[in-house]
């Protein structure tokens, strides 16, 4: 902060330069307003052909409500289970049943989405779905496997054409081509010819495609309602994809129920077959028993005794129930038959044991997942399918083992309570062996009894439950056609082509200015050199190079009035005064500043010359219309001690002179190091008022530094769009290290902006604002397009601005 302060040089405001405010920002922009109109005008266009010949996509939704029936009425029925009728619904699951492919084969098979059917018009192709005037019916497919499509051309309202064939086809008449046999038939009266395209897929690829469409997910989390929605190019056509996916859904869910149910009376019917034969043999066995031993009252003649053996043998009944069902689970388990072609596992029918209730779980479940793949089309060969026909053995083997287990428990507890009845039969030797016989096969007569009646009811329970049988669905609100386009999104586009259309001039403008490493604006060297700007010089369109005169009300020729003005700041009150004029390298309008500025100092009434010291490339006489003769080189060499001779006079213009370079010698550099280079100042200063040194490009030789030192002050001229921004440096560094006397910058050759004033962002401009034609003859430059554009869009007069004239 403090070598700031104690910087002469140190500028407050600059700062403020590298901070552009709105208002800077806004002009800066306004001037391309014509670019940033054309540009909108060009992407609203391109979004008016989009969205005119875009094809619409719209989008359609349906909800239903997946229902949990086992909440309510879970018996845990092993039977049930077993047949897959029993589990729980898992959402997750049902969503992915939903986009299978499977269910929405059955989809397309009901709406006939094999065909689709497309209006051909001059350049986009609409899907008309069944709502064109005639649908399509296969009477045979010649390849079943692959797409194939054919053109239908309408002749009239009986008759139309395939593809090239020139033989007319009536509507309702059959026709063969290459791909089959089909039919047209009449859907609605279009008057007119018309061309449609129709396209044939196979079911399983037009299912993939709209279940790859589908989108299911949960309208609400934590429940079991549904939202299923797609997008298509037609409305009517996701709408009816979405409502028959979901009556699919239901029929499909009772469909299963249905199935179960009668896979287990199938099995149940099989079992009481089975075991009411046996039943009825032994119960004839029994009552033949009794007949022929006269056994009517065997507990009478028991006595007490009996009583224990009955409760032994009632407990002998119970394990040998047990062993009996745990054997005929085994022998159902143990033949292969069973083991995929029913999806079926004997249920545990009364065995309680918690490993084998596990066991059977993960066995259904293990069924069930087999049959979602196979049902799916994946093939048995299917590592997944293998996998799980591994699972499947592995745990019929665990449940076998463990029914064995089971079997040998009971046959253990059943040892036990025989021991139990011998010690009791002891003490019944006095009774008959026939009493002893009869009470066995009455034990296997309550054996069989009790699976009969175990069968028959299930059998009658799963009878009412297949009746009473409805999907585990139910659609909430269907599909309803919505005629709105979800794409293209018309605000959408029309506002990305607006902002758009002003994005891409912006950009433009942006990387031009980036890329622009010329001097463009004021700003461009205030923000890189504290130097101080004397005045800003117009373009002239005139041809002569001195447009400085008594009668000459230009605008170039009042801003060197405005110059020789702000100079007075500069030379502070000094009479007589030597002005050196420079520039960083050649074509930045040395000369040409140098003349006027002395011509506008001479209308002052100060007497003054201008020195053409640009010995390599002299101007100023070639600019006046002076032809060239003795000079400056002249008297350095010493050809001539006379001055005098040397000045000429300006014609037509009072108290202005000029004095020429003379011959161009060979060593200039060396030739400004001559001692008569200080008698030729001393003489100028006496004899005139105002010496203007006309010197070469300080930035590309060094004739400016040797003769700065006569000078009181430096006029660095800097030109627009010329000029470098880095050679902006060099100003800096003379003007800091003072190199050069009292540095001020003129800036040349300020062209009018399109769109806006002169020069910079709205700062320093001329020629607006203060009634142009009142104060500067008008001139106008040579007609252009961008003149012409900008008359027709007025913008001079949206701004609030006077158009300027310039003279030719």
């Amino acid at each position: 902060m403090e070598e700031t302060k104690s910087n002469p040089h140190f500028n407050p405001n600059k700062n403020d330069l590298n901070n552009l405010s709105f208002r800077d920002l806004f002009y800066k922009y306004i001037r391309f307003l014509p670019l940033f109109i054309l540009s909108v005008a060009v992407t609203l266009m391109g979004a008016f052909l989009y969205l005119r010949y875009t094809i619409p996509v719209y989008s359609a939704s349906g909800t239903m409500v997946i229902k949990n029936d086992q909440a309510a009425g879970n018996r845990g029925d092993k039977v049930e289970e077993l047949f897959g009728n029993n589990r729980a619904q898992n959402i997750q699951s049902e969503i992915e049943m939903l986009k299978s492919r499977p269910l929405m084969q059955r989809v397309v098979e009901r709406l006939n989405l094999q065909f689709s059917y497309y209006a051909i018009g001059k350049i986009i192709t609409k899907n008309k779905y069944n709502q064109g005037p005639f649908l399509v019916r296969a009477r045979r497919i010649a390849d079943s496997s692959s797409t194939f499509s054919f053109k239908v051309r309408n002749l009239n309202s009986n008759e139309f054409r395939i593809d090239e064939n020139p033989t007319p086809i009536r509507y309702g008449q059959e026709f063969t081509n290459r791909n089959g046999i089909f039919v047209l038939e009449k859907n609605m009266n279009m008057p007119g010819s018309f061309e449609y395209k129709v396209t044939w897929q196979p079911t399983v690829t037009a299912a993939g495609t709209f279940a790859s469409a589908l989108q299911v997910f949960p309208k609400t989390p934590g429940t079991g309602i549904l939202n299923i929605s797609m997008k298509t190019p037609n409305p009517q056509l996701g709408s009816d994809i979405i409502n028959k996916l979901m009556e699919e859904y239901s029929a499909y869910s009772v469909e299963q129920k249905v199935l179960s149910s009668d896979q287990i009376l199938h099995f149940i019917g099989e079992r009481l077959v089975d075991i009411g034969s046996k039943l009825d043999s032994v119960q004839r066995m029994y009552l033949d028993y009794q007949t022929r031993y006269n056994l009517i009252d065997a507990d009478v003649q028991s006595g007490n005794y009996f009583s224990i053996i009955s409760e032994s043998d009632k407990s002998v009944n119970e394990q040998n129930l047990k062993l009996g069902v745990a054997g005929m689970l085994d022998d159902y388990l143990s033949d292969k038959k069973n083991e995929f072609n029913k999806v079926v596992v004997p249920s545990s029918l009364g065995l309680d044991d918690p490993t084998l209730n596990d066991l059977v779980s993960l066995y259904n479940k293990a069924q069930i997942d087999r049959k979602l793949l196979v049902d799916g089309n994946v093939p048995v060969g299917n590592p997944a399918v293998k996998e799980l026909d591994g699972q499947v053995e592995k745990i019929r083997v665990s449940i076998r083992e463990n029914l064995r287990n089971i079997k040998a428990a009971t046959g253990d507890a059943l040892q036990g309570v025989k021991r139990r009845g011998s010690l009791s039969e002891e003490q019944l030797r006095a009774m008959p062996v026939k009493i002893k016989e009869l009470a066995e096969i009455k034990r296997q007569v309550e054996t069989y009894q009790g699976l009969f009646k175990l069968f028959t009811e299930k059998k009658e329970e799963t009878a009412i439950s297949k009746a009473s049988t409805i999907p585990n669905s139910e659609i909430i609100d269907r599909s309803y056609p919505n005629l709105q386009p979800v794409s293209p999104n018309r605000r959408s586009i029309q506002a990305l082509a607006v902002l758009l259309g002003l994005a891409i001039p912006a950009l433009f403008i942006f990387i031009s200015e980036v890329l622009n490493d010329k001097v463009t604006t004021r700003f461009d060297i205030e923000k890189i050199t504290e130097a101080p700007i004397l005045g800003e010089i117009g373009h002239s369109y005139s041809d002569e190079t001195l447009v400085v005169s008594k009668t000459t009300r230009s605008m170039v020729a009042e801003q060197f009035r405005i110059i020789r003005s702000n100079l007075q700041y500069v030379l502070g009150k000094k009479e007589k005064a030597v002005i050196i004029t420079t520039s960083s390298f050649s074509g930045e309008g040395k000369s040409y500043v140098s003349t006027n500025m002395g011509a506008v100092l001479a209308l002052a009434g100060k007497k003054t010359i201008i020195l053409e010291f640009d010995i390599r490339k002299p101007k100023v006489l070639t600019g006046l219309g002076i032809s060239r003769g003795g000079g400056i080189t002249n008297f350095l060499v010493g050809k001539t001690n006379n001055i005098q001779e040397l000045i000429r006079e300006v014609p037509e213009h009072e108290n202005l002179f000029v004095l020429g370079c003379g011959p161009v010698p060979p060593n200039p550099a060396e030739l400004l190091l001559d001692p008569r280079l200080d008698e030729l100042f001393d003489w100028l200063k006496k004899n005139f008022d105002i010496v203007i040194i006309d010197t070469a490009p300080v930035g590309m030789v060094s004739d400016a530094m040797t003769l700065s030192k006569f000078a009181d002050c430096t006029l660095y001229l800097v030109r627009q769009s010329h000029t470098f921004k880095k050679q902006i440096a060099l100003i800096d560094e003379f003007y800091v290290a003072q190199k050069l006397p009292k540095v001020s910058i003129i800036i040349n050759d300020v062209k009018l902006k399109p769109g806006y004033g002169y020069y910079g962002y709205g700062r320093y401009g001329y020629g607006y604002g203060y009634g142009y034609g009142s104060y500067y003859e008008e001139e106008s430059a040579p007609d252009n397009f961008l003149d012409r554009l900008f008359a027709g869009l007025e913008i001079r007069r949206l701004l609030g601005l006077k158009k300027k004239k310039r003279k030719k």
